[in-house]
């Protein structure tokens, strides 16, 4: 590591029954500046193809030995953020140039529709590939969505589930969406296919309108009211362009992405081709 005032990553101490954790920042060698952080994990610029995801605390890699089988399961594909495997301080992966498509959507005071809609259906098509190689992403959200050169996406930070082909996890990296993108479970904490697709559907609201499902709620003690919300079937009644498509990720009447790709495409169909 290059800053011995850098090296701890981890002071704890204890009030009552909450626990304090101090992260301070760090470089391991190679990485000339922090460019973002995410949960446990910083993203430390390596070049300008690649960068080192490492976690906050020197040491703690579970999580990120997790996400390289993960992506290693996966493979390359256009739609997905791609390896270039494991070092002894974190995981070498593919520079996204344009950062998170949260950020740039936020940023940008006028965005195409058609380019919104190419967004929607490759955000389908990353989904619909990952449920192919059973991977289950777990928290899919416009900050896990990055942008590359061309301002194409790909889908980003696995620390989800691999299931077996009965279903049996194999590998879980305990990753879960955030409320605005969490369907209720009744059955405990477990995560599938529908799981991901009604997550989906709160991305592709964002991607369309601009905004998160109720932007009126945005903050942690908004959290009960939006799972009392979703839970009795109230979801945002905005209308868009992709109203139908967003209401059946949420009401689970979508048994695949793939399902998710055909009636995005036909919306274009009836615009213009999308790419």
């Amino acid at each position: 590591m290059q800053d011995d005032s850098a090296m701890i990553a981890g002071e704890q101490n204890t009030l009552s029954h909450i626990e304090i954790i101090e992260v301070r920042r760090y470089h391991p060698p190679g990485v000339s500046e922090i460019i973002g952080r995410g949960g446990e994990s910083f993203i430390g610029l390596i070049d300008d193809s690649t960068v080192l995801k490492y976690p906050c605390i020197p040491g703690n890699l579970e999580g990120i030995h997790i996400e390289a089988k993960l992506l290693e399961v996966l493979g390359s594909h256009p739609r997905i953020i791609a390896s270039r495997g494991l070092t002894e301080h974190g995981l070498i992966l593919q520079r996204a140039s344009n950062g998170s498509l949260s950020d740039y959507i936020i940023s940008q005071s006028v965005i195409p529709f058609d380019r919104r809609l190419l967004w929607c259906k490759q955000a389908a098509e990353a989904v619909s590939y990952i449920h192919r190689k059973h991977v289950i992403h777990c928290d899919i959200n416009l900050r896990n969505f990055l942008l590359d050169k061309n301002l194409d996406l790909q889908l980003a930070d696995f620390q989800g589930m691999l299931k077996s082909l009965s279903n049996e996890t194999l590998l879980d990296g305990l990753s879960r969406e955030c409320s605005k993108s969490y369907l209720p479970r009744d059955n405990g904490d477990f995560a599938c296919v529908k799981t991901d697709i009604f997550a989906l559907g709160s991305a592709i609201y964002f991607i369309i309108t601009g905004h998160e499902v109720f932007p009126e709620l945005d903050s942690l003690e908004d959290d009960e009211e939006i799972s009392s919300r979703f839970r009795n079937g109230l979801f945002p009644t905005e209308s868009h362009a992709c109203s139908t498509i967003t209401e059946k990720c949420w009401t689970q009447q979508y048994l695949s992405a793939d399902d998710i790709v055909h009636d995005l495409s036909l919306i274009g169909a009836v615009r213009g081709p999308i790419e």
